[in-house]
């Protein structure tokens, strides 16, 4: 089973290279399943309906969110209908203070000739980040239930900030989920691999949008907030966007990690 995942599609650069990167790496690679984080697909900040619906007729069948899940406010009702667009799973889910959607799907793939299964759960995190329930509790408790049930292939995306705490939640999950994929940094790092127990790791996939910029937005705004501290209107970068991405194979039986490859590449 082969999954192919993008990092943080940042505006329309990140939309741009996002079309253009699936036209090249689907057919060179066959993936079963693609996952994308969009939740910076909409101008940088969030996404909206038209969006994710875009990227589900270009062959998408997971969007993941993070932190700006909602920022878009368009994009609630569609979030609580449609099953494939997905937000932390650590977030309040009571009945009195529920978030809106899930954090958790299940999808399957006939892609290439035979029926596969992937559960896909998204979680957030806690250091420098907003206040949340516990990610390693949340996704633990969930995966238990999977194992219950017999499922094997299980993908997470841990949308957090602190490198350390990504580590640690990818070798507290290792042996227990297929992959764990850290988003949210918008840079790439150069650590994938498989964990001892059988999980593919990358501490963060990095950015899909215009590379050259601070972290997705102009260069001349971030400069200004830093030297200035005043409050700065983001705007996302303009020029060629590039994506950040990586593909994951896993045994078809057990859903252990055979491997992972990471990409990084601009797009003109």
């Amino acid at each position: 089973m082969k999954i192919l995942y993008f990092g943080d599609v940042f505006g329309k650069p990140g939309r741009k290279a996002l079309s253009k990167a699936l036209e090249k790496l689907v057919p060179l690679h066959e993936p079963d399943f693609i996952i994308v984080n969009g939740e910076n697909a909409a101008h940088g900040r969030g996404i909206t309906p038209e969006i994710a619906t875009q990227f589900h007729d270009w062959g998408v069948d997971v969007v993941t969110t993070g932190n700006h899940a909602w920022d878009q406010k368009v994009i609630i009702p569609f979030m609580d209908r449609e099953t494939w667009i997905i937000r932390p799973i650590n977030y309040p889910s009571s009945s009195e203070y529920r978030c809106p959607g899930k954090g958790m799907t299940e999808v399957t793939s006939n892609r290439n000739g035979e029926r596969k299964r992937l559960v896909v759960i998204q979680a957030i995190g806690r250091v420098f980040m907003e206040d949340s329930d516990c990610p390693f509790r949340a996704v633990e408790d969930q995966v238990l239930q999977l194992r219950r049930q017999g499922v094997k292939h299980v993908f997470v995306d841990f949308h957090a900030e602190a490198s350390s705490e990504k580590q640690a939640f990818m070798s507290f999950l290792d042996g227990r989920v297929s992959a764990v994929v850290g988003s949210h940094a918008h840079v790439q790092t150069a650590d994938e691999r498989v964990l001892p127990y059988g999980t593919a790791a990358i501490t963060d996939v990095g950015m899909t949008g215009c590379f050259d910029s601070v972290i997705g937005v102009k260069k001349e705004i971030s400069i200004a907030k830093f030297l200035t501290k005043r409050h700065q209107k983001f705007e996302p970068a303009d020029g060629p966007g590039g994506y950040g991405a990586v593909l994951i194979t896993l045994h078809p039986e057990t859903g252990k990690a055979l491997s992972i490859k990471r990409f990084r590449e601009t797009v003109i």
